[in-house]
């Protein structure tokens, strides 16, 4: 961007660097999958910004310009979007990065050239027209990816069943079960938890990592809970729940059929059988209007976002959500 005359001052270039690297820094153990789930109600950007300015403080006031870049209060608000918005550089990274450590190749996006066709038009970041079909590639990479493998089947069904473990925890201890307690970190949250974030909670939250909840699933498969116990072993053994992805809903006859049968095989209730046995939506969409758009700049100085553009390579569809229905289920 300086390369095209956009001033962006030596600090300015730190702050939205620290910004970077530090907008995802809220995340909890196994990132999204237990997002809301251990802290519900409590996203990560929040957390995220509540650390960034635990930070400040240490820093005497260093990461200020930073904070106010990550939330949008800076007047320059391009440099925002390069931290959050459909084209800014973590996804870049992240795409490539998983690409290579997946050897999912339709992930490989060729950033260097996006980089180069940014341009920032009105205070805003946009990308010059000759960029289009590199956009566009991009966004296509990106919703082959989710499908491949952020939203791959097993993917999914490891999820839901780290999301179960929680749920059915929760219920025992509703229930009254005292046996529940690990030792570990992951404790606080589970019985004191109240859902507002403080700075004593924020520390707990820093100290949890994904080996406090591995650790925590360990302990709780040799618990007395069939459900619990299970769901615990066939995440640790990768016995995981089947799953079936298809574009139609599932039939109710298939679904009881498939809970009738967890059933009898785990001798459990029907509600026992709800955390084996269940449906769901898995949604993929590869551009998203109500978000930070992805703004074109034609050389007559014109603007239009890039599913208006008059010859696009994916057109509207390109904002147009896929989605598939789930089953998962105990075989």
């Amino acid at each position: 961007l300086r390369f095209k005359g956009i001033e962006i001052t030596s600090e300015e270039e730190v702050a939205v660097k620290a910004g970077i690297l530090l907008h995802d820094v809220g995340h909890g153990p196994f990132s999204h999958a237990l997002e809301n789930q251990l802290l519900q109600g409590v996203s990560h950007e929040t957390i995220s910004l509540m650390i960034m300015k635990v930070m400040n403080e240490h820093f005497g006031g260093k990461l200020q310009m930073a904070i106010d870049i990550f939330t949008n209060n800076y007047p320059k608000k391009f440099l925002h979007q390069l931290i959050s918005g459909q084209l800014d550089v973590d996804r870049m990274d992240y795409l490539t990065r998983d690409s290579f450590f997946t050897g999912v190749s339709e992930g490989v996006i060729g950033y260097d050239r996006i980089l180069k066709m940014l341009t920032v038009h009105n205070g805003e970041l946009m990308v010059e027209e000759k960029g289009i079909y590199s956009i566009e590639k991009f966004l296509v990479a990106r919703r082959q990816m989710y499908w491949q493998v952020y939203l791959h089947k097993t993917v999914l069904s490891a999820e839901k069943m780290l999301v179960n473990i929680l749920k059915r925890v929760r219920q025992l201890r509703n229930e009254g079960f005292t046996n529940l307690t690990t030792g570990g970190a992951t404790d606080f949250f589970l019985y004191n938890f109240t859902g507002s974030m403080n700075s004593d909670t924020l520390e707990k939250f820093c100290q949890l990592d994904d080996i406090d909840f591995s650790f925590a699933v360990k302990r709780w498969s040799h618990h007395e809970d069939v459900v619990l116990r299970e769901l615990c072993k066939g995440l640790l053994n990768r016995k995981l729940l089947k799953i079936k992805l298809q574009a139609d809903p599932f039939e109710a006859d298939f679904i009881e059929q498939k809970t009738q049968a967890a059933m009898a095989s785990l001798h459990i209730d029907k509600a026992a059988a709800s955390y084996f046995v269940f449906t769901g939506e898995a949604d993929n969409t590869m551009y998203t209007t109500n978000d930070e758009k992805i703004n074109i700049l034609f050389k007559d100085g014109s603007v239009k976002d890039i599913t208006a553009i008059d010859d696009p390579l994916i057109h509207q569809t390109i904002s147009a959500p896929i989605k598939k229905f789930y089953i998962c289920f105990l075989e």
